[in-house]
């Protein structure tokens, strides 16, 4: 895929920068600036998801994510991101098989194996999302990753049934 070119490019950094000093709608400005052929770039489409996230506008983020699935099924934040719509919409058993797909397709990491103990949470597949969270911890990459990782656990709701388990 063709990389973005001044001034498109220059607007996306802008739109990541709001999003990063915590404003969805100043993001969401700036993208409006980008070229409209360039709007379906798959770096301009992974932030529009963000800022629809933001915005709580799943539907939106869910077929955001189903064409960067289209246009780039080799990057991973696509299959992710498919998988968080659905969760976010209710459709947590669509979201845990998205996922799953996705590990099969790249492998497991710590950040699929964490939202897959989410999904089997919500699901009450209390077993299975110990088994999840045990993998993501083997799976990062350093100890400040797993520190991370540890406080998301502790920070998950979904995930509190298992916390005596993984524990003991």
């Amino acid at each position: 895929m063709k990389k973005l070119e001044p001034p498109d490019n220059k607007h996306l950094e802008a739109a990541q920068g709001w999003l990063d000093l915590g404003s969805h709608v100043e993001a969401n400005e700036e993208l409006e600036h980008i070229e409209a052929q360039n709007r379906a770039h798959p770096d301009v489409l992974q932030v529009r998801w963000l800022v629809y996230a933001k915005a709580g506008k799943w539907d939106a983020c869910l077929d955001i994510a189903t064409a960067l699935i289209k246009i780039t099924p080799d990057r991973r934040f696509g299959w992710l991101h498919r998988a968080f719509s659905l969760d976010k919409l209710g459709q947590v058993v669509e979201a845990k098989e998205v996922l799953l797909k996705t590990v099969d397709m790249f492998g497991p990491n710590s950040t699929f194996a964490f939202h897959l103990a989410c999904f089997c949470a919500r699901l009450g597949q209390v077993d299975e999302a110990k088994d999840w969270v045990l993998t993501a911890a083997e799976l990062a990459e350093d100890a400040e990753t797993l520190k991370r990782l540890r406080l998301r656990v502790l920070d998950e709701p979904a995930l509190a049934p298992i916390w005596k388990r993984i524990g003991g």
